[in-house]
């Protein structure tokens, strides 16, 4: 797939917010928004973008998708099922579960799926890297392999350097500019805040 493929794929399902006034999570305003939640219930431009992270790692020999749960859960079922298609292989999909203290476990047995496996990290939408870093974490007692993280969109500007892995693939890239709410040019021209995203007006929606 092409760039603008992609980018094609997140425009027709509206995961793709410009010209508004969001608030992130951090609690930072901006003018453009991921709603990764508007791509996820259609299920042929998801599986058309799985499909191009599995095409960038399929010479990885992945043998588990790993992702933390609840939305890396589709992201690793279908990007598991197309590296099985495309190398013959039997490639497992499974998931970290976050904890109270924000940490994440492998449970349910999963670990076997990892113990000394090549093992492709997957995360819908990479800001901090936060997640990713904590997952990896919580797998390191099971000493997999892992090749890489693949990401729908990189908007914190990550490397792999920064993740610790050999390889980052983002199927987008994205500089979404922030400010604090004090500084908030959207703010001072009285635009009104994108309650259907983010943090909305202090709720998250």
């Amino acid at each position: 797939m092409s760039p603008q493929d992609i980018a094609d794929r997140f425009k027709g399902v509206g995961a793709i917010l410009r010209d508004t006034h969001v608030v992130y999570t951090s609690g930072l305003h901006g003018s453009a928004y991921v709603n990764k939640d508007a791509l996820y219930p259609h299920t042929e431009a998801v599986a058309e973008l799985c499909g191009e992270i599995a095409r960038r790692f399929h010479n990885e020999k992945v043998e588990t998708v790993l992702a933390p749960a609840l939305g890396g859960i589709v992201l690793t079922q279908w990007t598991a099922h197309a590296l099985s298609k495309m190398n013959g292989t039997k490639v497992a999909a499974i998931y970290a579960e976050k904890n109270a203290d924000g940490t994440f476990s492998v449970r349910r047995g999963y670990d076997r799926y990892l113990r000394g496996r090549r093992t492709l990290v997957l995360e819908d939408v990479l800001t901090t890297g936060g997640s990713v870093l904590r997952v990896m974490e919580a797998i390191r007692e099971f000493e997999p392999k892992v090749v890489g993280v693949g990401a729908l969109c990189n908007r914190g500007g990550l490397t792999a350097a920064a993740l610790s892995v050999p390889r980052l693939e983002a199927l987008m890239t994205l500089n979404l500019d922030t400010f604090p709410p004090e500084n908030c040019p959207m703010c001072a021209k009285g635009i009104p805040i994108e309650e259907s995203v983010g943090k909305g007006s202090g709720k998250k929606a």
